[in-house]
């Protein structure tokens, strides 16, 4: 070998040697690979927030609907998540809040970061160059060795192992028990009909509930209220507890004395009750009379049953006697009351009864003791 190509070979070596540490070297991987999606005409560059990226390296696929649409240009660390940088065709058109979800090709496949509009959110806008798919919306599918240590808790660490100790302990525990067991199942058995009986009336009476709970909900701004305003109302009766205690024990005084006036005076009330009977009794007898005494007052002077036997251009004659001196009147009006004799006395002094001493209203019957012929001449 010359010395020109040994030159020539180490030039070349350190020329890629400082390709290789200015670049940041970590394999085949820190290369763009031929062949790959999102490098064409139109292509945008878009990132996505994920708290684990598991083992998904550059260069891994970006797919939409199982369709491979870009590639992973970089990985990197943001603070405690990652950042991934993916490069997309130009004709993929995503909603603005589309999701980011690392799944895995097969079992044993490898990994890409699958693309897809939301899921009960209606989509907005559209993903263009430099958009970024927040934390919230970058997620992972379990991975298979996830998947298989989950599994090797359930069946190692687990209560799967403790099934033969379980079974174990519930034969030695229903040994001898099996009448009663099956007395068991049966009951069940029949509980179980009665409520599926009664399935209706269940759902009816949730049915009720949630319609109370409803009616509740839309008295929300009452039952507020009512409850501020209820300390506050205990607060005043707390204030005012003597005052009520006072005035229940002078209602107790005063129910006793009621108590005793009527143990008293029931005897009097009894025979004033009892005595009260003959005038209720003589007061429904005159019933009939006092009914047409009304009809009679309606068309005074004439009888209202006469009124209807006149005819147009017929006449009556009517006489009527006015006595108007003040014994007649007291005779008329306050007979029976505290002013009875009062006017008779008066018509007296003024020499109306004449030879009448004493005066008829104060002495004897006034429908017996007789009036002089010549009584005021």
């Amino acid at each position: 070998m010359t010395a020109q190509r040994v030159a020539t070979i180490t030039a070349l070596i350190g020329m890629i040697a400082t390709c290789i540490t200015g670049c940041g070297w970590r394999g085949a991987n820190s290369m763009s690979l031929p062949g790959t999606q999102g490098g064409g005409a139109g292509a945008y560059t878009i990132q996505a927030q994920f708290s684990d990226v598991v083992n998904i390296q550059q260069n891994s696929r970006v797919r939409v609907g199982d369709v491979n649409v870009g590639t992973v240009t970089k990985v990197e660390r943001q603070g405690w998540h990652a950042l991934l940088t993916m490069t997309i065709n130009g004709d993929v058109v995503l909603p603005a809040n589309a999701t980011a979800t690392i799944g895995q090709t097969s079992l044993l496949g490898s990994l890409h970061v699958e693309l897809a509009p939301p899921r009960g959110v209606a989509p907005e806008g559209k993903l263009h160059n430099g958009s970024l798919i927040p934390l919230a919306a970058g997620r992972a599918y379990p991975t298979t060795e996830q998947t298989l240590a989950s599994l090797s808790l359930l069946l190692n660490g687990g209560g799967l192992g403790q099934i033969q100790d379980i079974t174990q302990a519930l034969s030695t525990g229903f040994a001898g028990r099996e009448a009663d067991l099956r007395s068991l199942i049966e009951q069940l058995n029949i509980f179980i009909g009665n409520v599926e009986d009664q399935t209706q009336d269940i759902i009816a009476a949730v049915d009720s509930v949630n319609e109370l709970a409803s009616q509740i909900a839309d008295q929300k701004p009452v039952v507020d209220k009512a409850l501020k305003t209820i300390p506050r109302a205990l607060e005043v009766l707390n204030d005012q507890r003597q005052n009520l205690v006072d005035a229940l024990d002078e209602l107790g005084k005063f129910s006793a004395l009621t108590a005793d006036t009527v143990n008293q005076t029931k005897e009097k009330l009894a025979s004033e009750l009892e005595d009260l009977g003959p005038v209720l009794e003589a007061l429904a007898n005159a019933g009939p009379a006092l009914t047409r005494s009304l009809s009679y007052l309606s068309t005074f002077p004439f009888v209202k049953e006469n009124v209807t036997n006149f005819f147009r251009g017929d006449y009556v004659n009517l006489t009527g006697v006015f006595d108007l001196t003040l014994s007649r009147i007291d005779a008329g009006f306050f007979t029976g009351t505290r002013w009875e004799g009062d006017l008779t006395e008066l018509e007296m002094q003024w020499g109306r009864t004449l030879n009448q001493m004493p005066s008829p209203a104060t002495v004897g019957n006034p429908l017996t003791v007789p009036y002089l012929a010549d009584q005021g001449r």
